[in-house]
């Protein structure tokens, strides 16, 4: 489908003013990035490092941005060699995404099992717009409660008018805040950023892990740089087909029944009581009454009003986790259900909308996935918002009404880039893994990208959760570790 036509998105003037961490026009040539080099810094048990990239690409002499990156150095006492430079061309480096779109590489090397992959450098870097690379900014953080405490449920055009009108406040602050930078994150700028560091590291090829949306980027790479893949790991694909997916919100209403089910049994000792579907009614009754009157909860340093979005977007955070989130999710819908008490689902909330439950400031995530998403995908305006938010509330009674109707992109300031089909034709076999209870990336995505993208292999786990290398047995980390260690592709197929 065509989503040039929009016509709710809106041209806005692009401030002359420099966003933070943008550098003016200087006037380099291609060449001077060519012979930069990266100065790392010991961080902790690890090294830092920042890398000045132009803002365009194909103006290498205008404006600049910095890219922040975290390293893990190899084991040099491992001594195998199996994942160090070759004649081959594979590579010394693992680079790492995490996913969002907007999530701090940095913050996945701090959790990821370097120890893994002991041959490898393994890098986690912010990608542009995000985290403490060169950020998308949004206004302040009272500005962003705001937006999120905009009525996300309406049901009458005066209600659609304000709702409107926040998302288009919203996105006037952002292109304020962030100027031209705004034009420049989408994941085609990403990929070319990611080819730079794999030839400041000295890579002829690209070994990389991605996780959700660093699927996407991946894929995206691989479409571009086909030539240049060398060991490619895509984890819970998101959807590179014009296939029409389960939306997330039917999604989550499975993983939720799946939820209650294990509730309802005795030896799961849930402080929610009743079969499964008095469970599930029990929580749509409560959501909506949210939708009509919202829960004062109190956070560390104020007041606020938990709404039938907060709620449900907090339940999700929980979904995520698969069953290692249920008694969580148990816990917060006893304390909101029978005390009255919403501060756990206000705070898992928060953490989805990137807003920190301690000092309440709203890290780069919050803006970067709406600047990252708006740009990389196309839409029809505030028509398909309507038109998808009513589908999602027939096919998903429980969570597709309080999760709510999502206007910003159709409202956003920039124009979608070009929508490639991604096939990463002639590319090194690239390893696509599926999760088949996966709450956030349906599995079928990830049967459909393995299927789209040529050299592709599938790799399932049969789990529940978002994350196949992070939650999946042992049997999948082997499948990884030892294609990325050792060069040895899973067949295709393979469930663990």
């Amino acid at each position: 489908m065509d989503h040039h036509g929009n016509p709710d998105r809106r041209k806005l003037n692009v401030p002359s003013s420099m966003p933070q961490g943008m550098k003016p026009a200087s006037g380099r040539t291609m060449h001077s990035f060519l012979t930069q080099r990266i100065t790392w810094n010991p961080c902790g048990d690890k090294y830092c490092a920042k890398v000045e990239v132009p803002l365009d690409w194909d103006h290498p002499e205008g404006p600049m941005i910095t890219l922040a990156l975290k390293k893990h150095a190899a084991d040099k006492a491992h001594g195998s060699g199996k994942g160090h430079r070759s004649g081959k061309g594979q590579g010394a480096t693992l680079f790492l995404n995490p996913g969002g779109p907007g999530g701090s590489g940095q913050e996945m090397l701090d959790n990821f099992e370097t120890d893994q992959f002991a041959d490898y450098d393994v890098i986690g870097w912010d990608p542009r717009g995000t985290g403490e690379s060169t950020p998308v900014r949004c206004g302040t953080d009272a500005q962003t409660d705001a937006f999120h405490a905009l009525d996300f449920t309406p049901h009458s055009q005066a209600e659609w008018n304000a709702l409107t009108s926040g998302a288009k406040t919203f996105a006037q602050q952002c292109r304020q805040a962030s100027g031209a930078l705004l034009d420049h994150v989408s994941s085609i700028d990403s990929a070319r950023d990611l080819d730079y560091l794999r030839y400041l590291v000295g890579d002829e090829k690209l070994t990389y892990l991605g996780v959700s949306y660093g699927t996407y980027l991946g894929a995206m790479y691989a479409e571009l740089y086909p030539q240049r893949v060398g060991r490619m790991v895509l984890d819970s694909a998101v959807n590179i087909t014009t296939k029409e997916p389960p939306s997330q919100q039917e999604v989550f209403d499975k993983s939720f029944h799946e939820f209650a089910t294990w509730c309802a049994q005795p030896r799961s000792h849930c402080p929610l009581k009743g079969t499964p579907d008095q469970i599930v009614d029990q929580t749509k009754g409560f959501l909506d009454h949210l939708g009509s009157r919202r829960l004062t909860v109190r956070t560390v340093n104020k007041q606020a009003k938990l709404s039938e979005t907060d709620a449900a977007t907090g339940i999700a955070l929980f979904l995520y986790l698969g069953r290692q989130g249920y008694q969580q999710l148990a816990g917060a819908l006893s304390a909101a259900l029978n005390d009255h008490d919403g501060s756990q689902l206000y705070a898992a909330a928060g953490y989805m909308y990137g807003r920190d439950p301690m000092s309440g400031k709203y890290d780069p995530t919050a803006y970067a996935f709406p600047a990252i998403s708006c740009l990389d995908t196309g839409d029809d305006g505030m028509s398909e918002v309507r038109q998808d938010w009513d589908e999602a509330r027939r096919k998903a009674p429980l969570l597709g009404e309080a999760m709510g109707a999502d206007p910003v992109c159709a409202v956003w300031s920039t124009t979608p880039v070009p929508q490639l089909k991604l096939t990463a034709h002639a590319a090194a076999p690239i390893v696509v893994l599926g999760v088949t209870g996966d709450p956030a990336t349906p599995y079928q995505q990830a049967q459909w990208m393995a299927q789209q993208l040529e050299s592709a292999v599938l790799v399932t786990w049969k789990g529940s959760g978002h994350s196949a290398w992070s939650l999946g047995n042992q049997c999948l980390k082997d499948s990884v570790t030892r294609y990325i260690n050792d060069g040895t592709v899973p067949k295709d197929g393979k469930i663990c």
